[in-house]
């Protein structure tokens, strides 16, 4: 029977006879990752029993959240802290947002010269000393936007650092301001503007797209996918993320952004390889954990998202491989 190709790192595998499901069958794969959630807006304790290994928080209170991350246990999670942002600007006042998880930063007007760091330097030391491992700035064109010279005094700091930083592009634009800023990462697909051929070709050489398309209906939807599988082929590296807390999203690996995906031209294997790629981790730690995947492997790229989505973590000891 012909089965969906899922690389050369699935494993047909049991189940420790030991265990609460002895002998289970199924497939391992490398540990799961969502690159894009808010672990202050969920409850994420199910994330591992439904295939998340680890996760990229994407804005929170810094101290909050590092506290958190300290006693996690084996959970991975990576975090920026605080939003990063214009006085006034996205997220600042939204409902949703904890306190203390967004940072406004006045203009930079410091040259290289001066002697005391700016804001933009301030700011980002301070996620910086709580432990973040990506830098989150918020671009979002409804209200007062970061101007280029103080993104490019973040991204500055950022490299001192030796971190990456990452952008939400909301509106006509911002896109390009985060290609202009040299801004290493968009945590969403482009969804309110169809970005020109000629931006795509150069986000694709130099960022990172986090997908999240299961957040969007209709027009913006739509605009994602095209703007994602123009990415995906001009070579772009795409990492998957669902922004996990925001709306009524489950907790686990979700059935409707894979699918989401593969609308974008994503096969099964381009599938995992956003899935498991470390970002923004140069490689995944050895420690000793995987994804397993009960039963038969899917038969059709139909079945791939619900199948994949009934995954959950398990320790590598736990599974003896069947050749």
């Amino acid at each position: 029977m012909n089965r969906v190709d899922l690389g050369d790192e699935a494993r047909s595998v049991r189940r420790s006879l030991a265990g609460e499901h002895a002998g289970e069958t199924g497939t391992r794969l490398p540990p799961f990752i969502d690159h894009h959630v808010h672990l202050a807006l969920v409850n994420p304790s199910g994330l591992g029993a439904h295939g998340i290994a680890g996760v990229v928080d994407l804005g929170a209170n810094p101290a909050t959240i590092s506290r958190f991350a300290e006693s996690a246990g084996r959970a991975r999670i990576a975090y920026a802290g605080a939003f990063l942002t214009a006085p006034g600007g996205y997220p600042v006042g939204r409902s949703w947002l904890p306190e203390g998880a967004a940072r406004e930063i006045t203009p930079s007007t410091s040259s290289p010269a001066d002697a005391l760091p700016d804001a933009a330097r301030i700011a980002v030391d301070e996620q910086a000393a709580f432990g973040a491992s990506v830098i989150k700035v918020a671009l979002n064109s409804d209200g007062p936007v970061l101007d280029l010279d103080t993104l490019r005094a973040i991204v500055a700091a950022a490299r001192i650092h030796g971190l990456p930083v990452a952008a939400h592009a909301e509106g006509e634009g911002m896109t390009r301001l985060a290609l202009d800023a040299e801004i290493d990462a968009l945590v969403h697909t482009p969804w309110t503007e169809h970005v020109p051929s000629s931006l795509i070709a150069r986000a694709a050489a130099r960022q990172v797209w986090i997908s999240t398309l299961a957040i969007h209906e209709g027009a913006g939807r739509d605009t994602a996918i095209d703007n994602l599988s123009r990415f995906r082929e001009a070579g772009g590296r795409v990492v998957y993320g669902t922004d996990l807390g925001n709306g009524d999203l489950p907790v686990g690996v979700n059935a409707v952004e894979i699918a989401g995906l593969q609308d974008a031209g994503f096969g099964a294997r381009g599938i995992l390889a956003a899935l498991v790629d470390p970002w923004p981790a140069a490689a995944q730690p050895d420690d000793g954990i995987a994804t397993f995947v009960p039963g038969p492997r899917p038969t059709a790229p139909t079945d791939l998202s619900a199948w994949l989505a009934r995954s959950c973590v398990v320790p590598v000891e736990d599974l003896e491989e069947i050749r």
